[in-house]
């Protein structure tokens, strides 16, 4: 019988040993500091980086037109995220000295191809050859549980052919699931 004693002592400590360190754990967890969108910046970034992949298919002496951003499962539902991602879009493309005409198209800024493609409208086509606008920034977003998922797009206005496109996310905090839903 020394065998099972043995074993009785080693299965006791091995549970006393485990129950003491349950009882360091119950300092309170400091909680997460909520993420922050940096709208602006994931907007700056953007146009910084449409700027650059476009390259020399942008005319400086051309205008520009943005129309609003839109939401990629309702090509005519607007939002104030929507419309506050272009216009800061928008100003960064002026800042590099390229000249930009804001549209407050509030829908028809796309129709949909049947392969799934994006063009630009005839009505924001039209508008463009008024302007003499080169191109048109233009957006789309997919809003998600955590995160919003922005595609930025350079599209030549002749012909709907993309100059430069960029995708980015922005967590979805408090302030972005309100623009979102402030029509």
């Amino acid at each position: 019988g020394k065998m099972k004693k043995f074993v009785a002592i080693v299965v006791s400590s091995a549970l006393l040993g485990w129950g003491s360190t349950g009882c360091e754990g119950t300092l309170p967890m400091p909680k997460p500091e909520p993420v922050q969108a940096d709208i602006m910046g994931g907007s700056y970034q953007a146009a910084d980086v449409l700027i650059q992949r476009a390259g020399r298919a942008l005319k400086p002496n051309k205008p520009l037109l943005a129309a609003t951003f839109v939401n990629i499962d309702d090509l005519n539902k607007a939002s104030s995220f929507g419309r506050m991602v272009s216009k800061q879009v928008s100003s960064r493309f002026s800042e590099h000295g390229v000249q930009v005409v804001e549209m407050q198209l509030r829908n028809n800024v796309f129709i949909k191809q049947r392969g799934g493609e994006f063009l630009l409208s005839r009505e924001l086509r039209n508008i463009s050859s008024e302007h003499n606008a080169q191109a048109v920034i233009v957006g789309t977003y997919a809003v998600a549980r955590k995160n919003v998922y922005v595609t930025a797009r350079l599209v030549r206005a002749s012909d709907s052919i993309v100059l430069a496109s960029y995708d980015y996310s922005l967590p979805m905090d408090q302030d972005v699931a309100f623009m979102l839903r402030n029509k």
